[in-house]
């Protein structure tokens, strides 16, 4: 009896022991390459969102750039914003970190007692940074000068690209947003998130049900009318703000309901004709320094006689990117290709800027041939990348000089400051891979993407690029994006 005893109690310490010993089998067994291509084609497989829709994806070893796991990643997808990525890395080896863009404003007429006898010129290099304080700061310029009068008019010069607006596949319906804002080489931003050619309309409740609501648009200007039909509604009251522009015109209509003590809508609009936009907010500066204009604002060319009377200098393009690149910004990438463009080939055009960017990224390995490129900011739907090519250029650019700047730019997963986390600042907050993926989003109709680098829980510098098109609601595919980036930080 007593030996049953001990052997009912030895066997039990077996058990334990080995049950103790099963979950570390089970970590060991997980953290294999063979595993987690196991787990990401089942969840590929088994996911109800992804029935009927198209996964390419490649992840790569950092260090030596093999291929560790590819579904489909020879197929050509469309890459929505991980376009961007093709277009910062060609600009950062065509224009360099130190990159700027000028502005400059000009005259060939005389000055007479405090009086300048003729036209003055804002002439645009594609800088998509500026701001109003940037033209006070030129307004002031001229002033130094002693100008206090001039007699002609104020022109916007944008010369400097090509006069085609709209990148080739722009849908129509993007036309008034400011992610479809129009391009030009003189063109202004409303706020240091730098949305180019747009202002920024903040509606705010009234004071009382029934009052109409408070509309501010910055920059503060007449260049764009507001139509205001928005009503302050109950506390408990529907949230439903609409805000249009008019095709061709600055009209913009404000319609809906927004119930009273609760926080503003913000809503940014793409503006008809960036450069007289840009003209308009320096000819504003011009009158707040005491500078009087008796011309109009018109645009044209400036002589290549004139003189350089005041000047203005972007940010850096190292620094450029951050915005660029954290925040998805469209105009941004389709100036860069441009300025490529001018820059190499002597034209801004998007065809002259694509066949520099095609050049410059098949120098990291990059078949061009497996591509289509349309555009530098993704939102076409004829762009068509493979993602194994994405994957080759993210390994390949490690070498560059200009590397570091490259991975700043990337959105760290869950880091919460706009500027650092930009467009992953609310997603992959879980400890295992909160602020160890850089890697840039990218988001059109029925198209999700994400593309970057890693490091797992074990130690592995990887990188990725997911592709997930055909999608039916596309909104879903982040978490699926998620979900697949988790599996790969835990089984590696």
């Amino acid at each position: 009896m007593k030996l049953m005893k001990k052997i009912k109690f030895y066997i039990l310490i077996l058990i334990t022991v080995i049950d103790a010993a099963v979950p570390s089998i089970h970590v060991n067994a997980m953290n294999s390459p063979k595993n987690m291509v196991q787990q990401l084609t089942q969840l590929i497989v088994n996911e109800p969102d992804l029935k009927g829709a198209i996964a390419g994806i490649s992840i790569r070893n950092a260090a030596n750039g093999e291929i560790i796991y590819d579904h489909q990643g020879d197929v050509r997808l469309r890459p929505a914003s991980n376009m961007k990525l093709m277009t910062a890395a060609a600009a950062l080896n065509v224009l360099g970190e130190k990159y700027r863009f000028k502005t400059e404003v000009l005259s060939d007429a005389p000055v007479k007692k405090q009086t300048l006898k003729g036209n003055l010129y804002l002439k645009g290099y594609g800088d998509p940074t500026l701001l109003k304080s940037d033209f006070d700061n030129m307004a002031l310029e001229i002033r130094k000068h002693g100008i206090k009068r001039i007699k002609g008019n104020v022109i916007g010069d944008d010369s400097h690209y090509d006069n085609q607006r709209y990148s080739l596949d722009l849908p129509w319906s993007d036309e008034t947003t400011y992610y479809g804002a129009q391009i030009s080489a003189l063109t202004a931003a409303p706020t240091n998130d730098y949305d180019s050619g747009s202002v920024q309309v903040e509606i705010k409740p009234g004071s009382e049900t029934g009052d109409r609501v408070h509309v501010i648009v910055t920059p503060k200007t007449n260049y764009v009318k507001i139509i205001n039909q928005a009503i302050t509604v109950e506390a408990d009251g529907k949230k439903e703000i609409k805000v249009e522009r008019e095709h061709a015109k600055n009209i913009i209509t404000i319609d809906g309901t927004i119930p009273v003590n609760t926080k503003p809508v913000n809503e940014w609009i793409g503006v008809w004709d960036p450069t007289r936009y840009a003209t308009t907010l320096f000819k504003q500066s011009l009158a707040k320094h005491g500078i009087k204009v008796s011309g109009k604002i018109k645009t044209g060319t400036v002589s290549n006689t004139a003189n350089v009377l005041a000047s203005h200098q972007s940010m850096p393009l190292s620094e450029l990117l951050i915005p660029f690149m954290k925040l998805s910004n469209n105009g941004h990438a389709e100036v860069l290709v441009k300025e490529m463009g001018k820059v190499v080939l002597g034209e801004g055009s998007w065809e002259k800027g694509l066949e520099v960017l095609e050049t410059e990224v098949s120098k990291f390995g990059v078949n061009t041939k497996t591509m289509v490129i349309r555009d530098g900011s993704g939102v076409s739907h004829v762009d068509l990348i493979p993602a194994n090519q994405l994957s080759q250029l993210l390994f390949a650019v490690q070498e560059e000089k200009w590397f570091p700047s490259y991975l700043h730019s990337l959105p760290v997963a869950g880091a919460p400051e706009k500027m650092t986390g930009g467009t992953l600042r609310y997603r992959l907050k879980d400890p295992a891979v909160q602020g160890k993926i850089e890697a840039k989003t990218g988001t059109i109709s029925t198209v999700s993407s994400i593309s970057g680098y890693i490091k797992t829980k074990s130690g592995q510098s990887l990188i990725f690029s997911i592709l997930l098109n055909n999608l039916v609601i596309d909104e879903k595919a982040k978490k699926i994006e998620d979900r697949l980036i988790q599996l790969i930080a835990y089984t590696l």
